[in-house]
């Protein structure tokens, strides 16, 4: 029944549909009857994967499937120490991934959570409370304050009811529901009649018909959606997948080669040469990679927790540094969600009001931006004397921070009293008239210096409308309405009526004329005050901000406006999405930075427009509504004190403080960390291009291997988790944050970086088997052996410090800045001394206990390394400055 609109139905048209009596209800027969029919009241459950599915899904990796079978043929070979070794590096990497598992999907748990436990029904005349589970269609629900809300209901009575709904729109100010059907293209934020499962009644009681329950309804469809929505690998995983692909056909295709050319030129027995292969295929295969990206991003996330800045999954570090536009929701997230009166009009003068939210500390300031004496402003001093009065609410501090009791509207007045420069008193007030919905305004019986006044407050048509006032005049205050709703805010009216002294109650017909009116309190929800610089930093960094809101469409704009996310006056509302097609939306979503009254539907076609025009998306949010879009988009990101369970499960990164800005000191942290594992691949594949060219050349000229499979496995995860680990704490380089963000589909390694990886391959590899060639006389080969490998550690801890400074001479002023350079090298040495001279590590690797003046080769080979890569970095560099030039 999701299709039917409700909303633009009488009562009794919903009434027939539902075959229901609003006097009377359901009976149980037909109760029974209907939850047979339409299930159970809730959200379907979703599939639980297994954990031991979840482990092996590590291994669903080319590189891995190689590294396995490589483990079968030398356990067939009877090589049992091999296997177990080769065995043993991919269950660690197994498990690294496994403890960093991207995402554990909690969100229909999130939102399970949010619907109603009872509810209050009539079954055959008589009230009965029943599990929500159990409610169906065409139940009559009754609803009161405090309720939560048990499935979408159709209103057809209601007393003075506001129901809460931000976790399903995004919007703060409670809503007023009455019953009246409905334009057939109201949007949800305004769907007055309706109210929706899992949001709050915050005041008031009424009655309605149940019309949608369980997945059919707002919160279902959103449930329904977030399953539907397909998640986006990030730039990172795409590309180590291509590359993983591409390293893979490589390596295949080379050792299918080598094996044949050993077969035919040398004549190797097959057993031999086979064992060989797999030393090449080993020597290929960057193992230590996938755990050294895996380190280097969790130590990403643990930089951005000290920033609080939240990751949820590891790919999502680096995917930041590519982000090129945030969506980004209003009520919260840009602002305050603090109502404040920003603006105070009176007969014949305009007052600005400074400071923001709850916290009674401001001026009020007159047009020349003078403080303003309120004892001799007798319009405005009247006006915060009625405002303060007629007021339900009370602003009080907690934790270092002003909060408000009851509404916040009200609250707002209060703090704009409290910013006198005089003391404004509340009135005893003898008789009132609470606010209502219908009338729109509240009032009260005061007595002051021995008169009795009526003080009234409300919305300005109404209060015109009671005003003593002529055409000329009236004309006057809705042009001020006019200009404060232009700037986004939302204007109250205070009026005074003078009354008799035997008047001691009040109702509706003594207000109905003979108002003067005192004036006009225009109130926003301000921005948060460091939103504008975080914005601005963003423009800089090449990064797109769009705002997407429930909230309407001027105070949108002029919010928008001032924190300098457009400069334009285009604005799109979500019911004009609607009827565009998906080329429409790509199109305009390029040039509409301010999208107001949208529906969760909306938010999420414009995440995949965004997508389908190649952008890379942040999409920010708090509510329920939210979901979807955070699910989608390329990084979700949600509000950690404001936002919902439902949203944070939903996205990859929550903001501890709500604060718009820590967005970008997450961005700067993204392209930090992208930045250096770019320089962690250049830094270990030339480990890995040596080691191969170091087997084929054995094969080729018919040497025995200069390294076996387990001291090339030792090598690659021996430098990739100690040495290759001091470039995840290199700084940021000067200059980042003002380049616009790289492209996604990029190649991982450019062709510099493939020139530089052959170069160091070529240089380590030869000059390694250029004293190999020297030394074979007199060593043996478990000496040989042993020289070799501590050759290859060397020139890559040598070649650290070549890396740390991409295309600049590395040793300058900052040579000393990253201590952990110089802490993880010392380590490095350490192991290598333990595995020459610890015997059961030596013997297991099958390396020799070599003389001290031995170590003079694998330092050479290191020192040789640094120069020759110094001297390259300045030629290429030079060349590629004169090439620019």
């Amino acid at each position: 029944m999701a299709d039917i609109k409700w909303f633009t139905l009488s009562e009794e048209e919903v009434e027939q549909e539902l075959e229901t009596d609003k006097e009377t209800g359901l009976s149980e027969n037909e109760s029974e009857e209907r939850k047979d029919k339409y299930g159970l009241n809730k959200l379907p459950e979703g599939e639980q994967t297994p954990e031991w599915v979840k482990f092996l899904r590590q291994f669903n990796d080319i590189l891995i499937y190689i590294l396995l079978a490589a483990a079968v043929v030398t356990f067939i070979l009877e090589q049992y120490i091999d296997t177990s070794v080769i065995l043993l590096v991919a269950i660690v990497n197994g498990v690294i991934g496994y403890v960093q598992e991207s995402k554990a999907e909690k969100a229909l748990e999130g939102i399970k959570n949010m619907l109603s436990l009872e509810a209050m029904v009539l079954r055959d005349k008589q009230k009965a409370e029943v599990d929500s589970t159990e409610i169906v269609p065409g139940d009559i629900v009754l609803l009161k304050s405090g309720d939560k809300v048990p499935a979408d209901i159709r209103l057809f009575e209601e007393d003075k009811l506001k129901v809460e709904e931000s976790p399903l729109t995004g919007e703060s100010t409670s809503v007023e529901k009455q019953t009246e059907k409905l334009d057939e293209d109201t949007p949800l934020g305004d769907r007055s009649n309706m109210v929706f499962s899992g949001t709050t009644v915050s005041s008031g009681t009424a009655r309605g018909i149940v019309v949608e329950t369980g997945e059919s309804t707002e919160i279902g469809q959103i449930n329904r959606s977030m399953n539907e929505v397909e998640e986006i690998k990030t730039p990172l995983l795409r590309q180590t997948d291509k590359f993983g692909k591409t390293i893979s056909v490589v390596i295949l295709v080379l050792a299918v080669l080598l094996f044949i050319a050993g077969m035919l030129i040398h004549d190797y027995e097959w057993g031999e040469l086979l064992l060989s292969v797999i030393s090449l295929t080993v020597a290929s295969i960057p193992e230590g990679l996938p755990a050294i990206l895996t380190i280097i991003l969790a130590l990403g996330v643990q930089s951005m927790a000290d920033k609080n800045a939240i990751m949820r999954t590891l790919p999502s570090v680096e995917t930041l540094g590519a982000v090129t536009v945030i969506c980004s929701d209003k009520t919260g997230t840009l602002t305050k969600n603090e109502m404040t009166v920003q603006s105070v009009v009176t007969r014949d003068k305009a007052y600005s009001v400074t400071g923001l939210g709850y916290e009674p500390e401001g001026e009020i300031l007159n047009e020349k931006e003078e403080a303003v004496d309120v004892a001799e402003e007798n319009d405005l001093k009247e006006l915060l004397t009625a405002a303060k009065t007629i007021n339900e609410a009370d602003i009080y501090q907690k934790d270092d921070q002003w909060e408000v009791r009851g509404d916040p509207t009200e609250g707002c007045l209060i703090t704009l009293a409290e910013k006198s420069n005089v003391d404004i008193e509340a009135l005893d007030i003898q008789s009132k008239i609470p606010f209502d919905s219908e009338y729109k305004y509240m009032a009260g019986l005061v007595e002051e210096s021995n008169l009795k006044k009526i003080y009234i407050k409300g919305a300005p048509d109404r209060l015109f409308d009671m005003a003593d006032i002529d055409s000329e005049e009236r004309e006057y205050w809705e042009e001020r309405v006019s200009e404060r709703s232009k700037k986004g805010e939302r204007v109250l009216a205070v009026g005074v009526k003078e009354v008799s002294k035997s008047t001691d109650r009040i109702d509706h017909d003594d207000v109905q004329s003979g108002i003067t009116l005192l004036g006009l309190t225009g109130i926003i929800d301000p921005p948060r005050e460091e939103v504008i610089e975080a914005i601005k930093v963003c423009k800089e960094a090449g990064i797109q901000v769009k705002m997407i809101t429930g909230d309407h469409k001027e105070t949108a704009l002029a919010i928008a406006k001032e924190l300098g996310i457009t400069d334009q006056d285009k604005v799109t509302e979500g019911r004009e999405l609607e009827d565009m097609s998906e080329e429409e939306i790509q199109s305009l979503v390029e040039e509409v930075d301010v999208f107001a009254r949208t529906s969760p539907q909306n938010k999420l076609q414009l995440v995949e427009a965004l997508q389908s025009n190649g952008h890379v998306s942040a999409m920010t949010g708090d509510g329920v509504n939210d979901a979807p879009a955070l699910k989608r988009a390329d990084i979700g990101v949600a509000m950690g004190i404001k936002g919902t369970e439902v949203a944070k499960e939903a996205s990859e990164m929550v903001l501890a403080d709500d604060d718009f800005s820590t967005i970008v000191n997450a961005v700067r942290e993204g392209r930090r960390v992208y930045d250096n594992l770019k320089k962690t691949i250049l830094f270990i594949l030339p480990t890995n291009g040596a080691e191969a060219l170091l087997v084929m050349a054995a094969l080729l000229i018919g040497i025995e291997m200069p390294l076996t499979p387990v001291q090339i496995l030792y090598v690659n995860m021996i430098t990739a988790v100690t040495i290759a680990l001091a470039l995840a704490f290199e700084p940021l380089e000067k200059g980042t944050m003002s380049k616009p963000p790289r492209n996604p589909n990029e190649r991982l390694l450019s062709p510099y970086y493939v020139f530089r990886i052959i170069f160091v391959s070529v240089l380590i590899g030869g000059t390694i088997m250029w004293i190999n060639q020297g030394l074979l006389a007199g060593y043996d080969r478990e000496h040989l052996n042993t020289i070799t490998l501590h050759s290859l550690v060397f020139a890559q801890l040598f070649h650290l410090f070549n890396v740390r400074n991409e295309r600049h001479f590395s040793l300058n002023d900052q040579f000393f800045n990253n201590a952990a350079a110089f802490l993880v090298s010392g380590l490095l040495i350490v192991f290598q001394l333990l595995v020459t001279y610890v015997p059961f590590l030596s013997n297991a690797l099958g390396l020799y206990p070599i003389d001290l003046y031995d170590w003079v080769y694998p330092v050479l080979v290191g020192f040789s390394v640094f120069v020759v890569v110094e001297i390259e970095k300045f030629i290429t560099h030079n060349i590629l400055k004169r090439n620019k030039g």
